[in-house]
């Protein structure tokens, strides 16, 4: 018997996350004393605001390190109730809310509660590279919609409606984007909620870079259109990319009544609570909001000049094409001129110039490739002078 005939279906079928597969290799290299500009990284490079730390530390040292409920503490779930009836969305109540081991895993828990083998997902295109393996995870199928650049990577209500047919069962939305920063305006939210609802499908909002906003733009949760749509949308989001808390793994779930029992069931049997401690440090960013807020406002001054540092000069490369995004911390260019695949691109130029970029393929978007721009200034700078030398030999 082969090695490969003794896995699962499921380990045989699930592709490895390309995005880890970049950093990892990245910080390969760098540990090799190479000096690598790293783009792929999807994590702020700020430590965790002090007075977060301080909460957790605290909690270490009164013994909150025993079993919490499996759905979270209930001071963090009726915190997180608090702030969504605060974003508009009536009648939350901390029952409808599930604190997870990270976001991934608050979207997998989605997911799970909500299909069934063979039922449909409608993803839009370019997505995040976990959500069609959590699809297949759960026994369901996904159907991607695709939205290029000259639709500023937003699908249109006309190409989701096309896209549902009677096994859909789940329309995934993620604004803002990874990989692209795009984020759907509350108008163009409404009308895809609008389609969704007529079908009888549920929505999985993945909200997880909510705050990390530019150019004056404004965030808004399908949740808080009606009652309607509250009771169909199931919102995502979490700790990591706000506070820079990713090592925390802490993620949260507002969902109806039902799902939210129902994600709480599974995470009983599967990762029992998120880490108790860890939550003291959450419930501290979420009760003292304005620090929260100002430690947020200086992380995004930080961003919003590197975005726009590596949008020029990605603009100033014969050949690339890129959208001004305005939100999380990612530009997503169009390298299609130059005549390479994406993967090609990625794989020469860390090669090449030791450039580390993330390829569209695992994005479900050929001919694009992804950066990060949390990281320095200094790698920013030094990486698109070498993106620009490996493009202009590429264009001789």
């Amino acid at each position: 018997m082969s090695q490969q005939a003794k896995l699962s279906t499921w380990a045989s079928n699930i592709a490895p996350s390309p995005t880890l597969a970049v950093d990892a290799k990245a910080k390969e290299l760098k540990a090799a004393g190479e000096d690598v500009c790293g783009f792929g990284a999807g994590e702020p490079d700020f430590d965790t605001p002090e007075f977060i730390k301080e909460a957790c530390i605290q909690a270490i040292r009164e013994g909150k390190t025993k079993y919490a409920p499996a759905p979270g503490i209930p001071a963090l779930r009726e915190a997180l109730a608090e702030k969504y009836r605060n974003q508009g969305v009536d009648g939350v109540t901390a029952a409808q809310c599930v604190v997870s081991p990270g976001g991934k895993y608050s979207c997998y828990l989605a997911i799970l509660a909500v299909i069934s083998p063979g039922d449909e997902v409608v993803i839009p295109a370019p997505y995040w590279v976990s959500y069609p393996e959590m699809v297949k995870l759960a026994g369901g199928v996904p159907k991607t919609v695709f939205a290029g650049l000259d639709s500023n990577f937003k699908i249109t209500p006309e190409q989701l409606r096309a896209a549902i047919t009677p096994k859909t069962r789940l329309l995934i939305i993620n604004s803002p984007s990874n990989p692209t920063g795009a984020i759907y305006s509350p108008e163009e939210l409404q009308a895809l909620t609008e389609v969704a609802l007529e079908a009888g499908i549920y929505i999985m909002s993945d909200e997880i870079y909510e705050h990390l906003l530019y150019d004056g733009v404004k965030h808004v949760s399908p949740a808080s259109f009606s009652k309607e749509a509250a009771d169909a949308v199931i919102t995502v989001a979490g700790f990591s990319k706000t506070f820079s808390m990713t090592g925390w793994r802490l993620g949260t779930l507002m969902a109806p009544p039902a799902v939210a029992k129902a994600v709480a069931s599974l995470q009983s049997q599967t990762s029992s609570n998120a880490t108790t401690f860890a939550q003291y440090g959450a419930l501290a960013a979420m009760q003292n909001w304005d620090e929260s807020m100002a430690a947020v406002n200086g992380m995004l001054e930080v961003f919003d000049r590197r975005r726009l540092t590596l949008l020029d000069g990605l603009r100033g490369i014969e050949g690339i094409e890129c959208a001004r995004a305005q939100g999380a911390f990612y530009l997503f260019p169009n390298i299609e001129k130059l005549g390479l695949s994406a993967a090609d691109f990625a794989a020469r130029i860390l090669e090449d110039e030791k450039v580390a970029v993330v390829p569209g393929e695992g994005f479900g978007a050929p001919g694009y490739i992804r950066l990060s721009y949390a990281t320095s200034d200094e790698v920013i700078e030094k990486g698109l002078k070498r993106l620009a030398t490996f493009c202009a030999q590429l264009k001789a």
